[in-house]
């Protein structure tokens, strides 16, 4: 493989109106997707790897396009990918029903001022945390692997040049026959759910079940987490299902169709269980990487006092990042915008009489918390990269620290009946923290990129901030069509069923209510911290005694969590990725292949989630259930067994595909 030397000699092309322009039509097609199954599945997938793949593809097709160039194309894609996160966070107010949609503005200018503050925030680290610093960074060393040998120039290889072009179709492809199968499964003709609920002793004793989902993109999710996370939420599943289903239940001795019985108890209890999992194991994450963001910090602040006077305008093209005075003009700039959102909820919330002190702590606690998640999502990306991340850690102290500030400082000045208000205003600041962090977990990941492929980090830094915008403007109508032809979990209206789960939105303005009105059954989160305690000493003895064996307590968590319909074929695209990755290490370029199986799944994500959006957009303005329907309920039992033979034989097929067209590309 051919390697990059550092040249202070620009490049012929990197920041260039075509690439800012593909980069944002991958930005609208992979976000849009992203929110989709980041609700529907409590997962997102990184978008930098695919996004290189089409650019580099269609790029390539230019003489005077560089590896610089489609760097740039990857960076607005991932940020505004990864703003996506935010769907952890905003959803909640639509939970609690204080929103009954996303409104437009207030929506953008929370995704778009937080990701532009995470940019912001970011910068001063650079220097520390990726050019002096041995952080692994696993997503941006990988991203640039495959511009490296991808793209046109000095830095392609033959073989590099046809993997982008059979990578495009592995996209392409991957996402064509899953949106097609979704719109087949639209008309009813094909089957996509099959469900079966049980009692376990006469009419009151309790039950269980499942409700299994054909679908290629949760298929896909599977085979991106790995293996191992897939084992650790099916073990949630069966915890929710094969203990606390049928115990809480039973305790219910309720008669009437076990389907309601067991979908009640799991909505009731087992939620909560998940809950507290997800939040012990959260912090457990975060607690491990104390002493090692405090080691990064400090280098970070130690970079910073060794800078002699007047040493940026000497600097390399590869160390110019923009100018700290400007850094801070932008940053200032957020902060007014910011200071009048909180008081313009404040005043909509019924907290009109406290508004300067709502306004002023609240900005405090966004400059300043905002700071610091920056810092550790910054190194915990470096660390152990973006996807592994635990933003749902940060969500959790990011809220409990709002709530708590809110209860002690306003909370006894309110009359009673206005402490909603203060939950949406827990919720509202965090999303703004919220929209900063996701922002800072992949910045530093995609300078990584940048600094192995020769970029300009001040060029890809303006980069950023437009793929931010860029994603801020299509976050909320994706939002809102979602929650009118679906709804969410626990929001008011919201059918058993029917709703997306958007579980960390669940848990995070679950976290909110209970410390703000003190309506949560503690005892249920609790029980889930006992869980996720036990997993935690499971997970260390596993990682001690096998060489890659663990169980990740978050995704245990996330399995009790979730509803079987959006894990269990999770479970089975994490085995059908393995199985694949095993017959990879056979073939004679291994890591080639297995890139090429991850291309195919982030395919499948796109086109499933694109068509998902589409269909929602049916279904919202039609206002009919299935507004896509060629025939009715008497079709049901037959189509599940056609949609379940055609979606075997469909994934059989494009695996065998992506398998030969590896072998293809190593040839050339």
């Amino acid at each position: 493989m051919t390697s990059t030397s550092l040249s202070d000699t620009a490049p012929r092309t990197e920041l260039t109106v075509r690439s800012l322009i593909l980069g944002v039509v991958i930005t609208l097609l992979f976000t849009a997707a992203n929110v989709f199954f980041g609700l529907k599945a409590g997962l997102t997938f990184a978008t930098s790897i695919p996004a290189a793949v089409i650019s580099m593809a269609l790029l390539r097709n230019f003489k005077d396009s560089t590896i610089q160039e489609n760097n740039i194309v990857q960076t607005v894609a991932s940020s505004a990918g990864t703003l996506s996160s935010i769907i952890f966070v905003l959803p909640g107010l639509v939970m609690i029903g204080w929103w009954t949609g996303f409104p437009y503005w207030e929506s953008f200018a929370i995704c778009a001022l937080g990701g532009i503050l995470g940019v912001m925030y970011s910068i001063p680290l650079r220097r520390a945390l990726v050019t002096n610093s041995d952080l692994p960074y696993p997503e941006g060393v990988a991203c640039a692997e495959v511009l490296k040998v991808g793209s046109g120039g000095d830095t392609s290889t033959a073989s590099g040049v046809e993997e982008s072009r059979y990578g495009l179709l592995a996209v392409v492809w991957g996402s064509v026959v899953a949106a097609a199968f979704s719109l087949i499964v639209a008309t009813r003709i094909f089957g996509s759910n099959v469900g079966a609920y049980f009692r376990l002793g006469g009419d009151r004793g309790g039950v269980t079940g499942f409700d299994f989902t054909l679908s290629m993109a949760l298929l896909a999710v599977g085979h991106l987490v790995g293996l191992w996370v897939g084992v650790a939420m099916g073990v949630g599943a069966l915890i929710a299902w094969g203990w606390a289903v049928p115990h809480y239940s039973a305790l219910a001795a309720t008669a009437g169709p076990a389907a309601d019985l067991g979908q009640q108890t799991w909505a009731t209890y087992v939620r909560f269980i998940g809950a507290g999992t997800i939040g012990v194991a959260a912090i457990w994450t975060l607690a491990k990487l104390v002493k090692p963001v405090a080691s990064g910090l400090a280098s970070a602040m130690a970079a910073s006092r060794v800078r002699k006077a007047g040493q940026a305008g000497s600097l390399p093209r590869q160390e110019q990042d923009i100018p700290i005075g400007v850094v801070g003009m932008i940053s200032v700039a957020c902060f007014i915008p910011i200071a009048f959102l909180l008081g313009h909820f404040a005043l909509g919330s019924g907290l009109g009489e406290h508004m300067w002190k709502l306004v002023i702590g609240g900005l405090l606690y966004v400059v300043v918390m905002s700071f610091l998640v920056s810092a550790v999502c910054g190194y915990m990306a470096g660390l152990i990269g973006s996807s592994n991340s635990p933003l749902s850690g940060i969500g959790i102290l990011v809220v409990i620290g709002a709530a708590l500030l809110l209860v002690f400082g306003i909370k006894p000045l309110l009359a009673p009946g206005n402490e909603k208000g203060l939950v949406a205003f827990a919720l509202f600041v965090t999303a703004v923290v919220f929209a900063v962090a996701t922002i800072a977990n992949n910045n530093l990941q995609d300078l990584k990129t940048g600094q192995l492929v020769d970029a300009t980090p001040s060029k890809q830094q303006w980069a950023l901030v437009v793929g931010v915008l860029a994603g801020a403007a299509i976050i909320p109508p994706i939002l809102d069509l979602l929650n009118q032809a679906y709804g969410f979990t626990g929001a008011p209206g919201a059918v058993p069923g029917r709703a997306l789960a958007a579980p960390q939105a669940g848990l995070i303005s679950a976290l909110a209510q209970g410390v703000i009105l003190g309506n949560i059954d503690w005892s249920l989160i609790r029980i889930g911290a006992y869980i996720g305690a036990g997993l935690i000493v499971v997970d260390m003895v596993l990682r001690r005694t096998t060489k890659s064996a663990h169980l990740s307590p978050l995704a245990v968590g996330l399995g009790i969590y979730l509803p079987t319909s959006a894990t269990l074929m999770v479970v089975v695209g994490a085995i059908i990725g393995w199985l694949y990755d095993r017959r990879a290490e056979r073939s004679a370029k291994p890591e080639s292949t297995k890139q090429m199986g991850v291309l195919l799944a982030s395919g499948m994500i796109v086109g499933e989630g694109l068509i998902g959006v589409a269909i929602a957009a049916i279904v919202a303005f039609s206002g009919e259930d299935f507004p896509l329907g060629l025939v009715g309920d008497g079709f049901a039992g037959p189509a599940v067994w056609i949609g379940g033979a055609a979606f075997v034989a469909v994934v059989f097929v494009l695996y065998r595909w992506a398998e030969r067209v590896s072998a293809k590309a190593a040839a050339a």
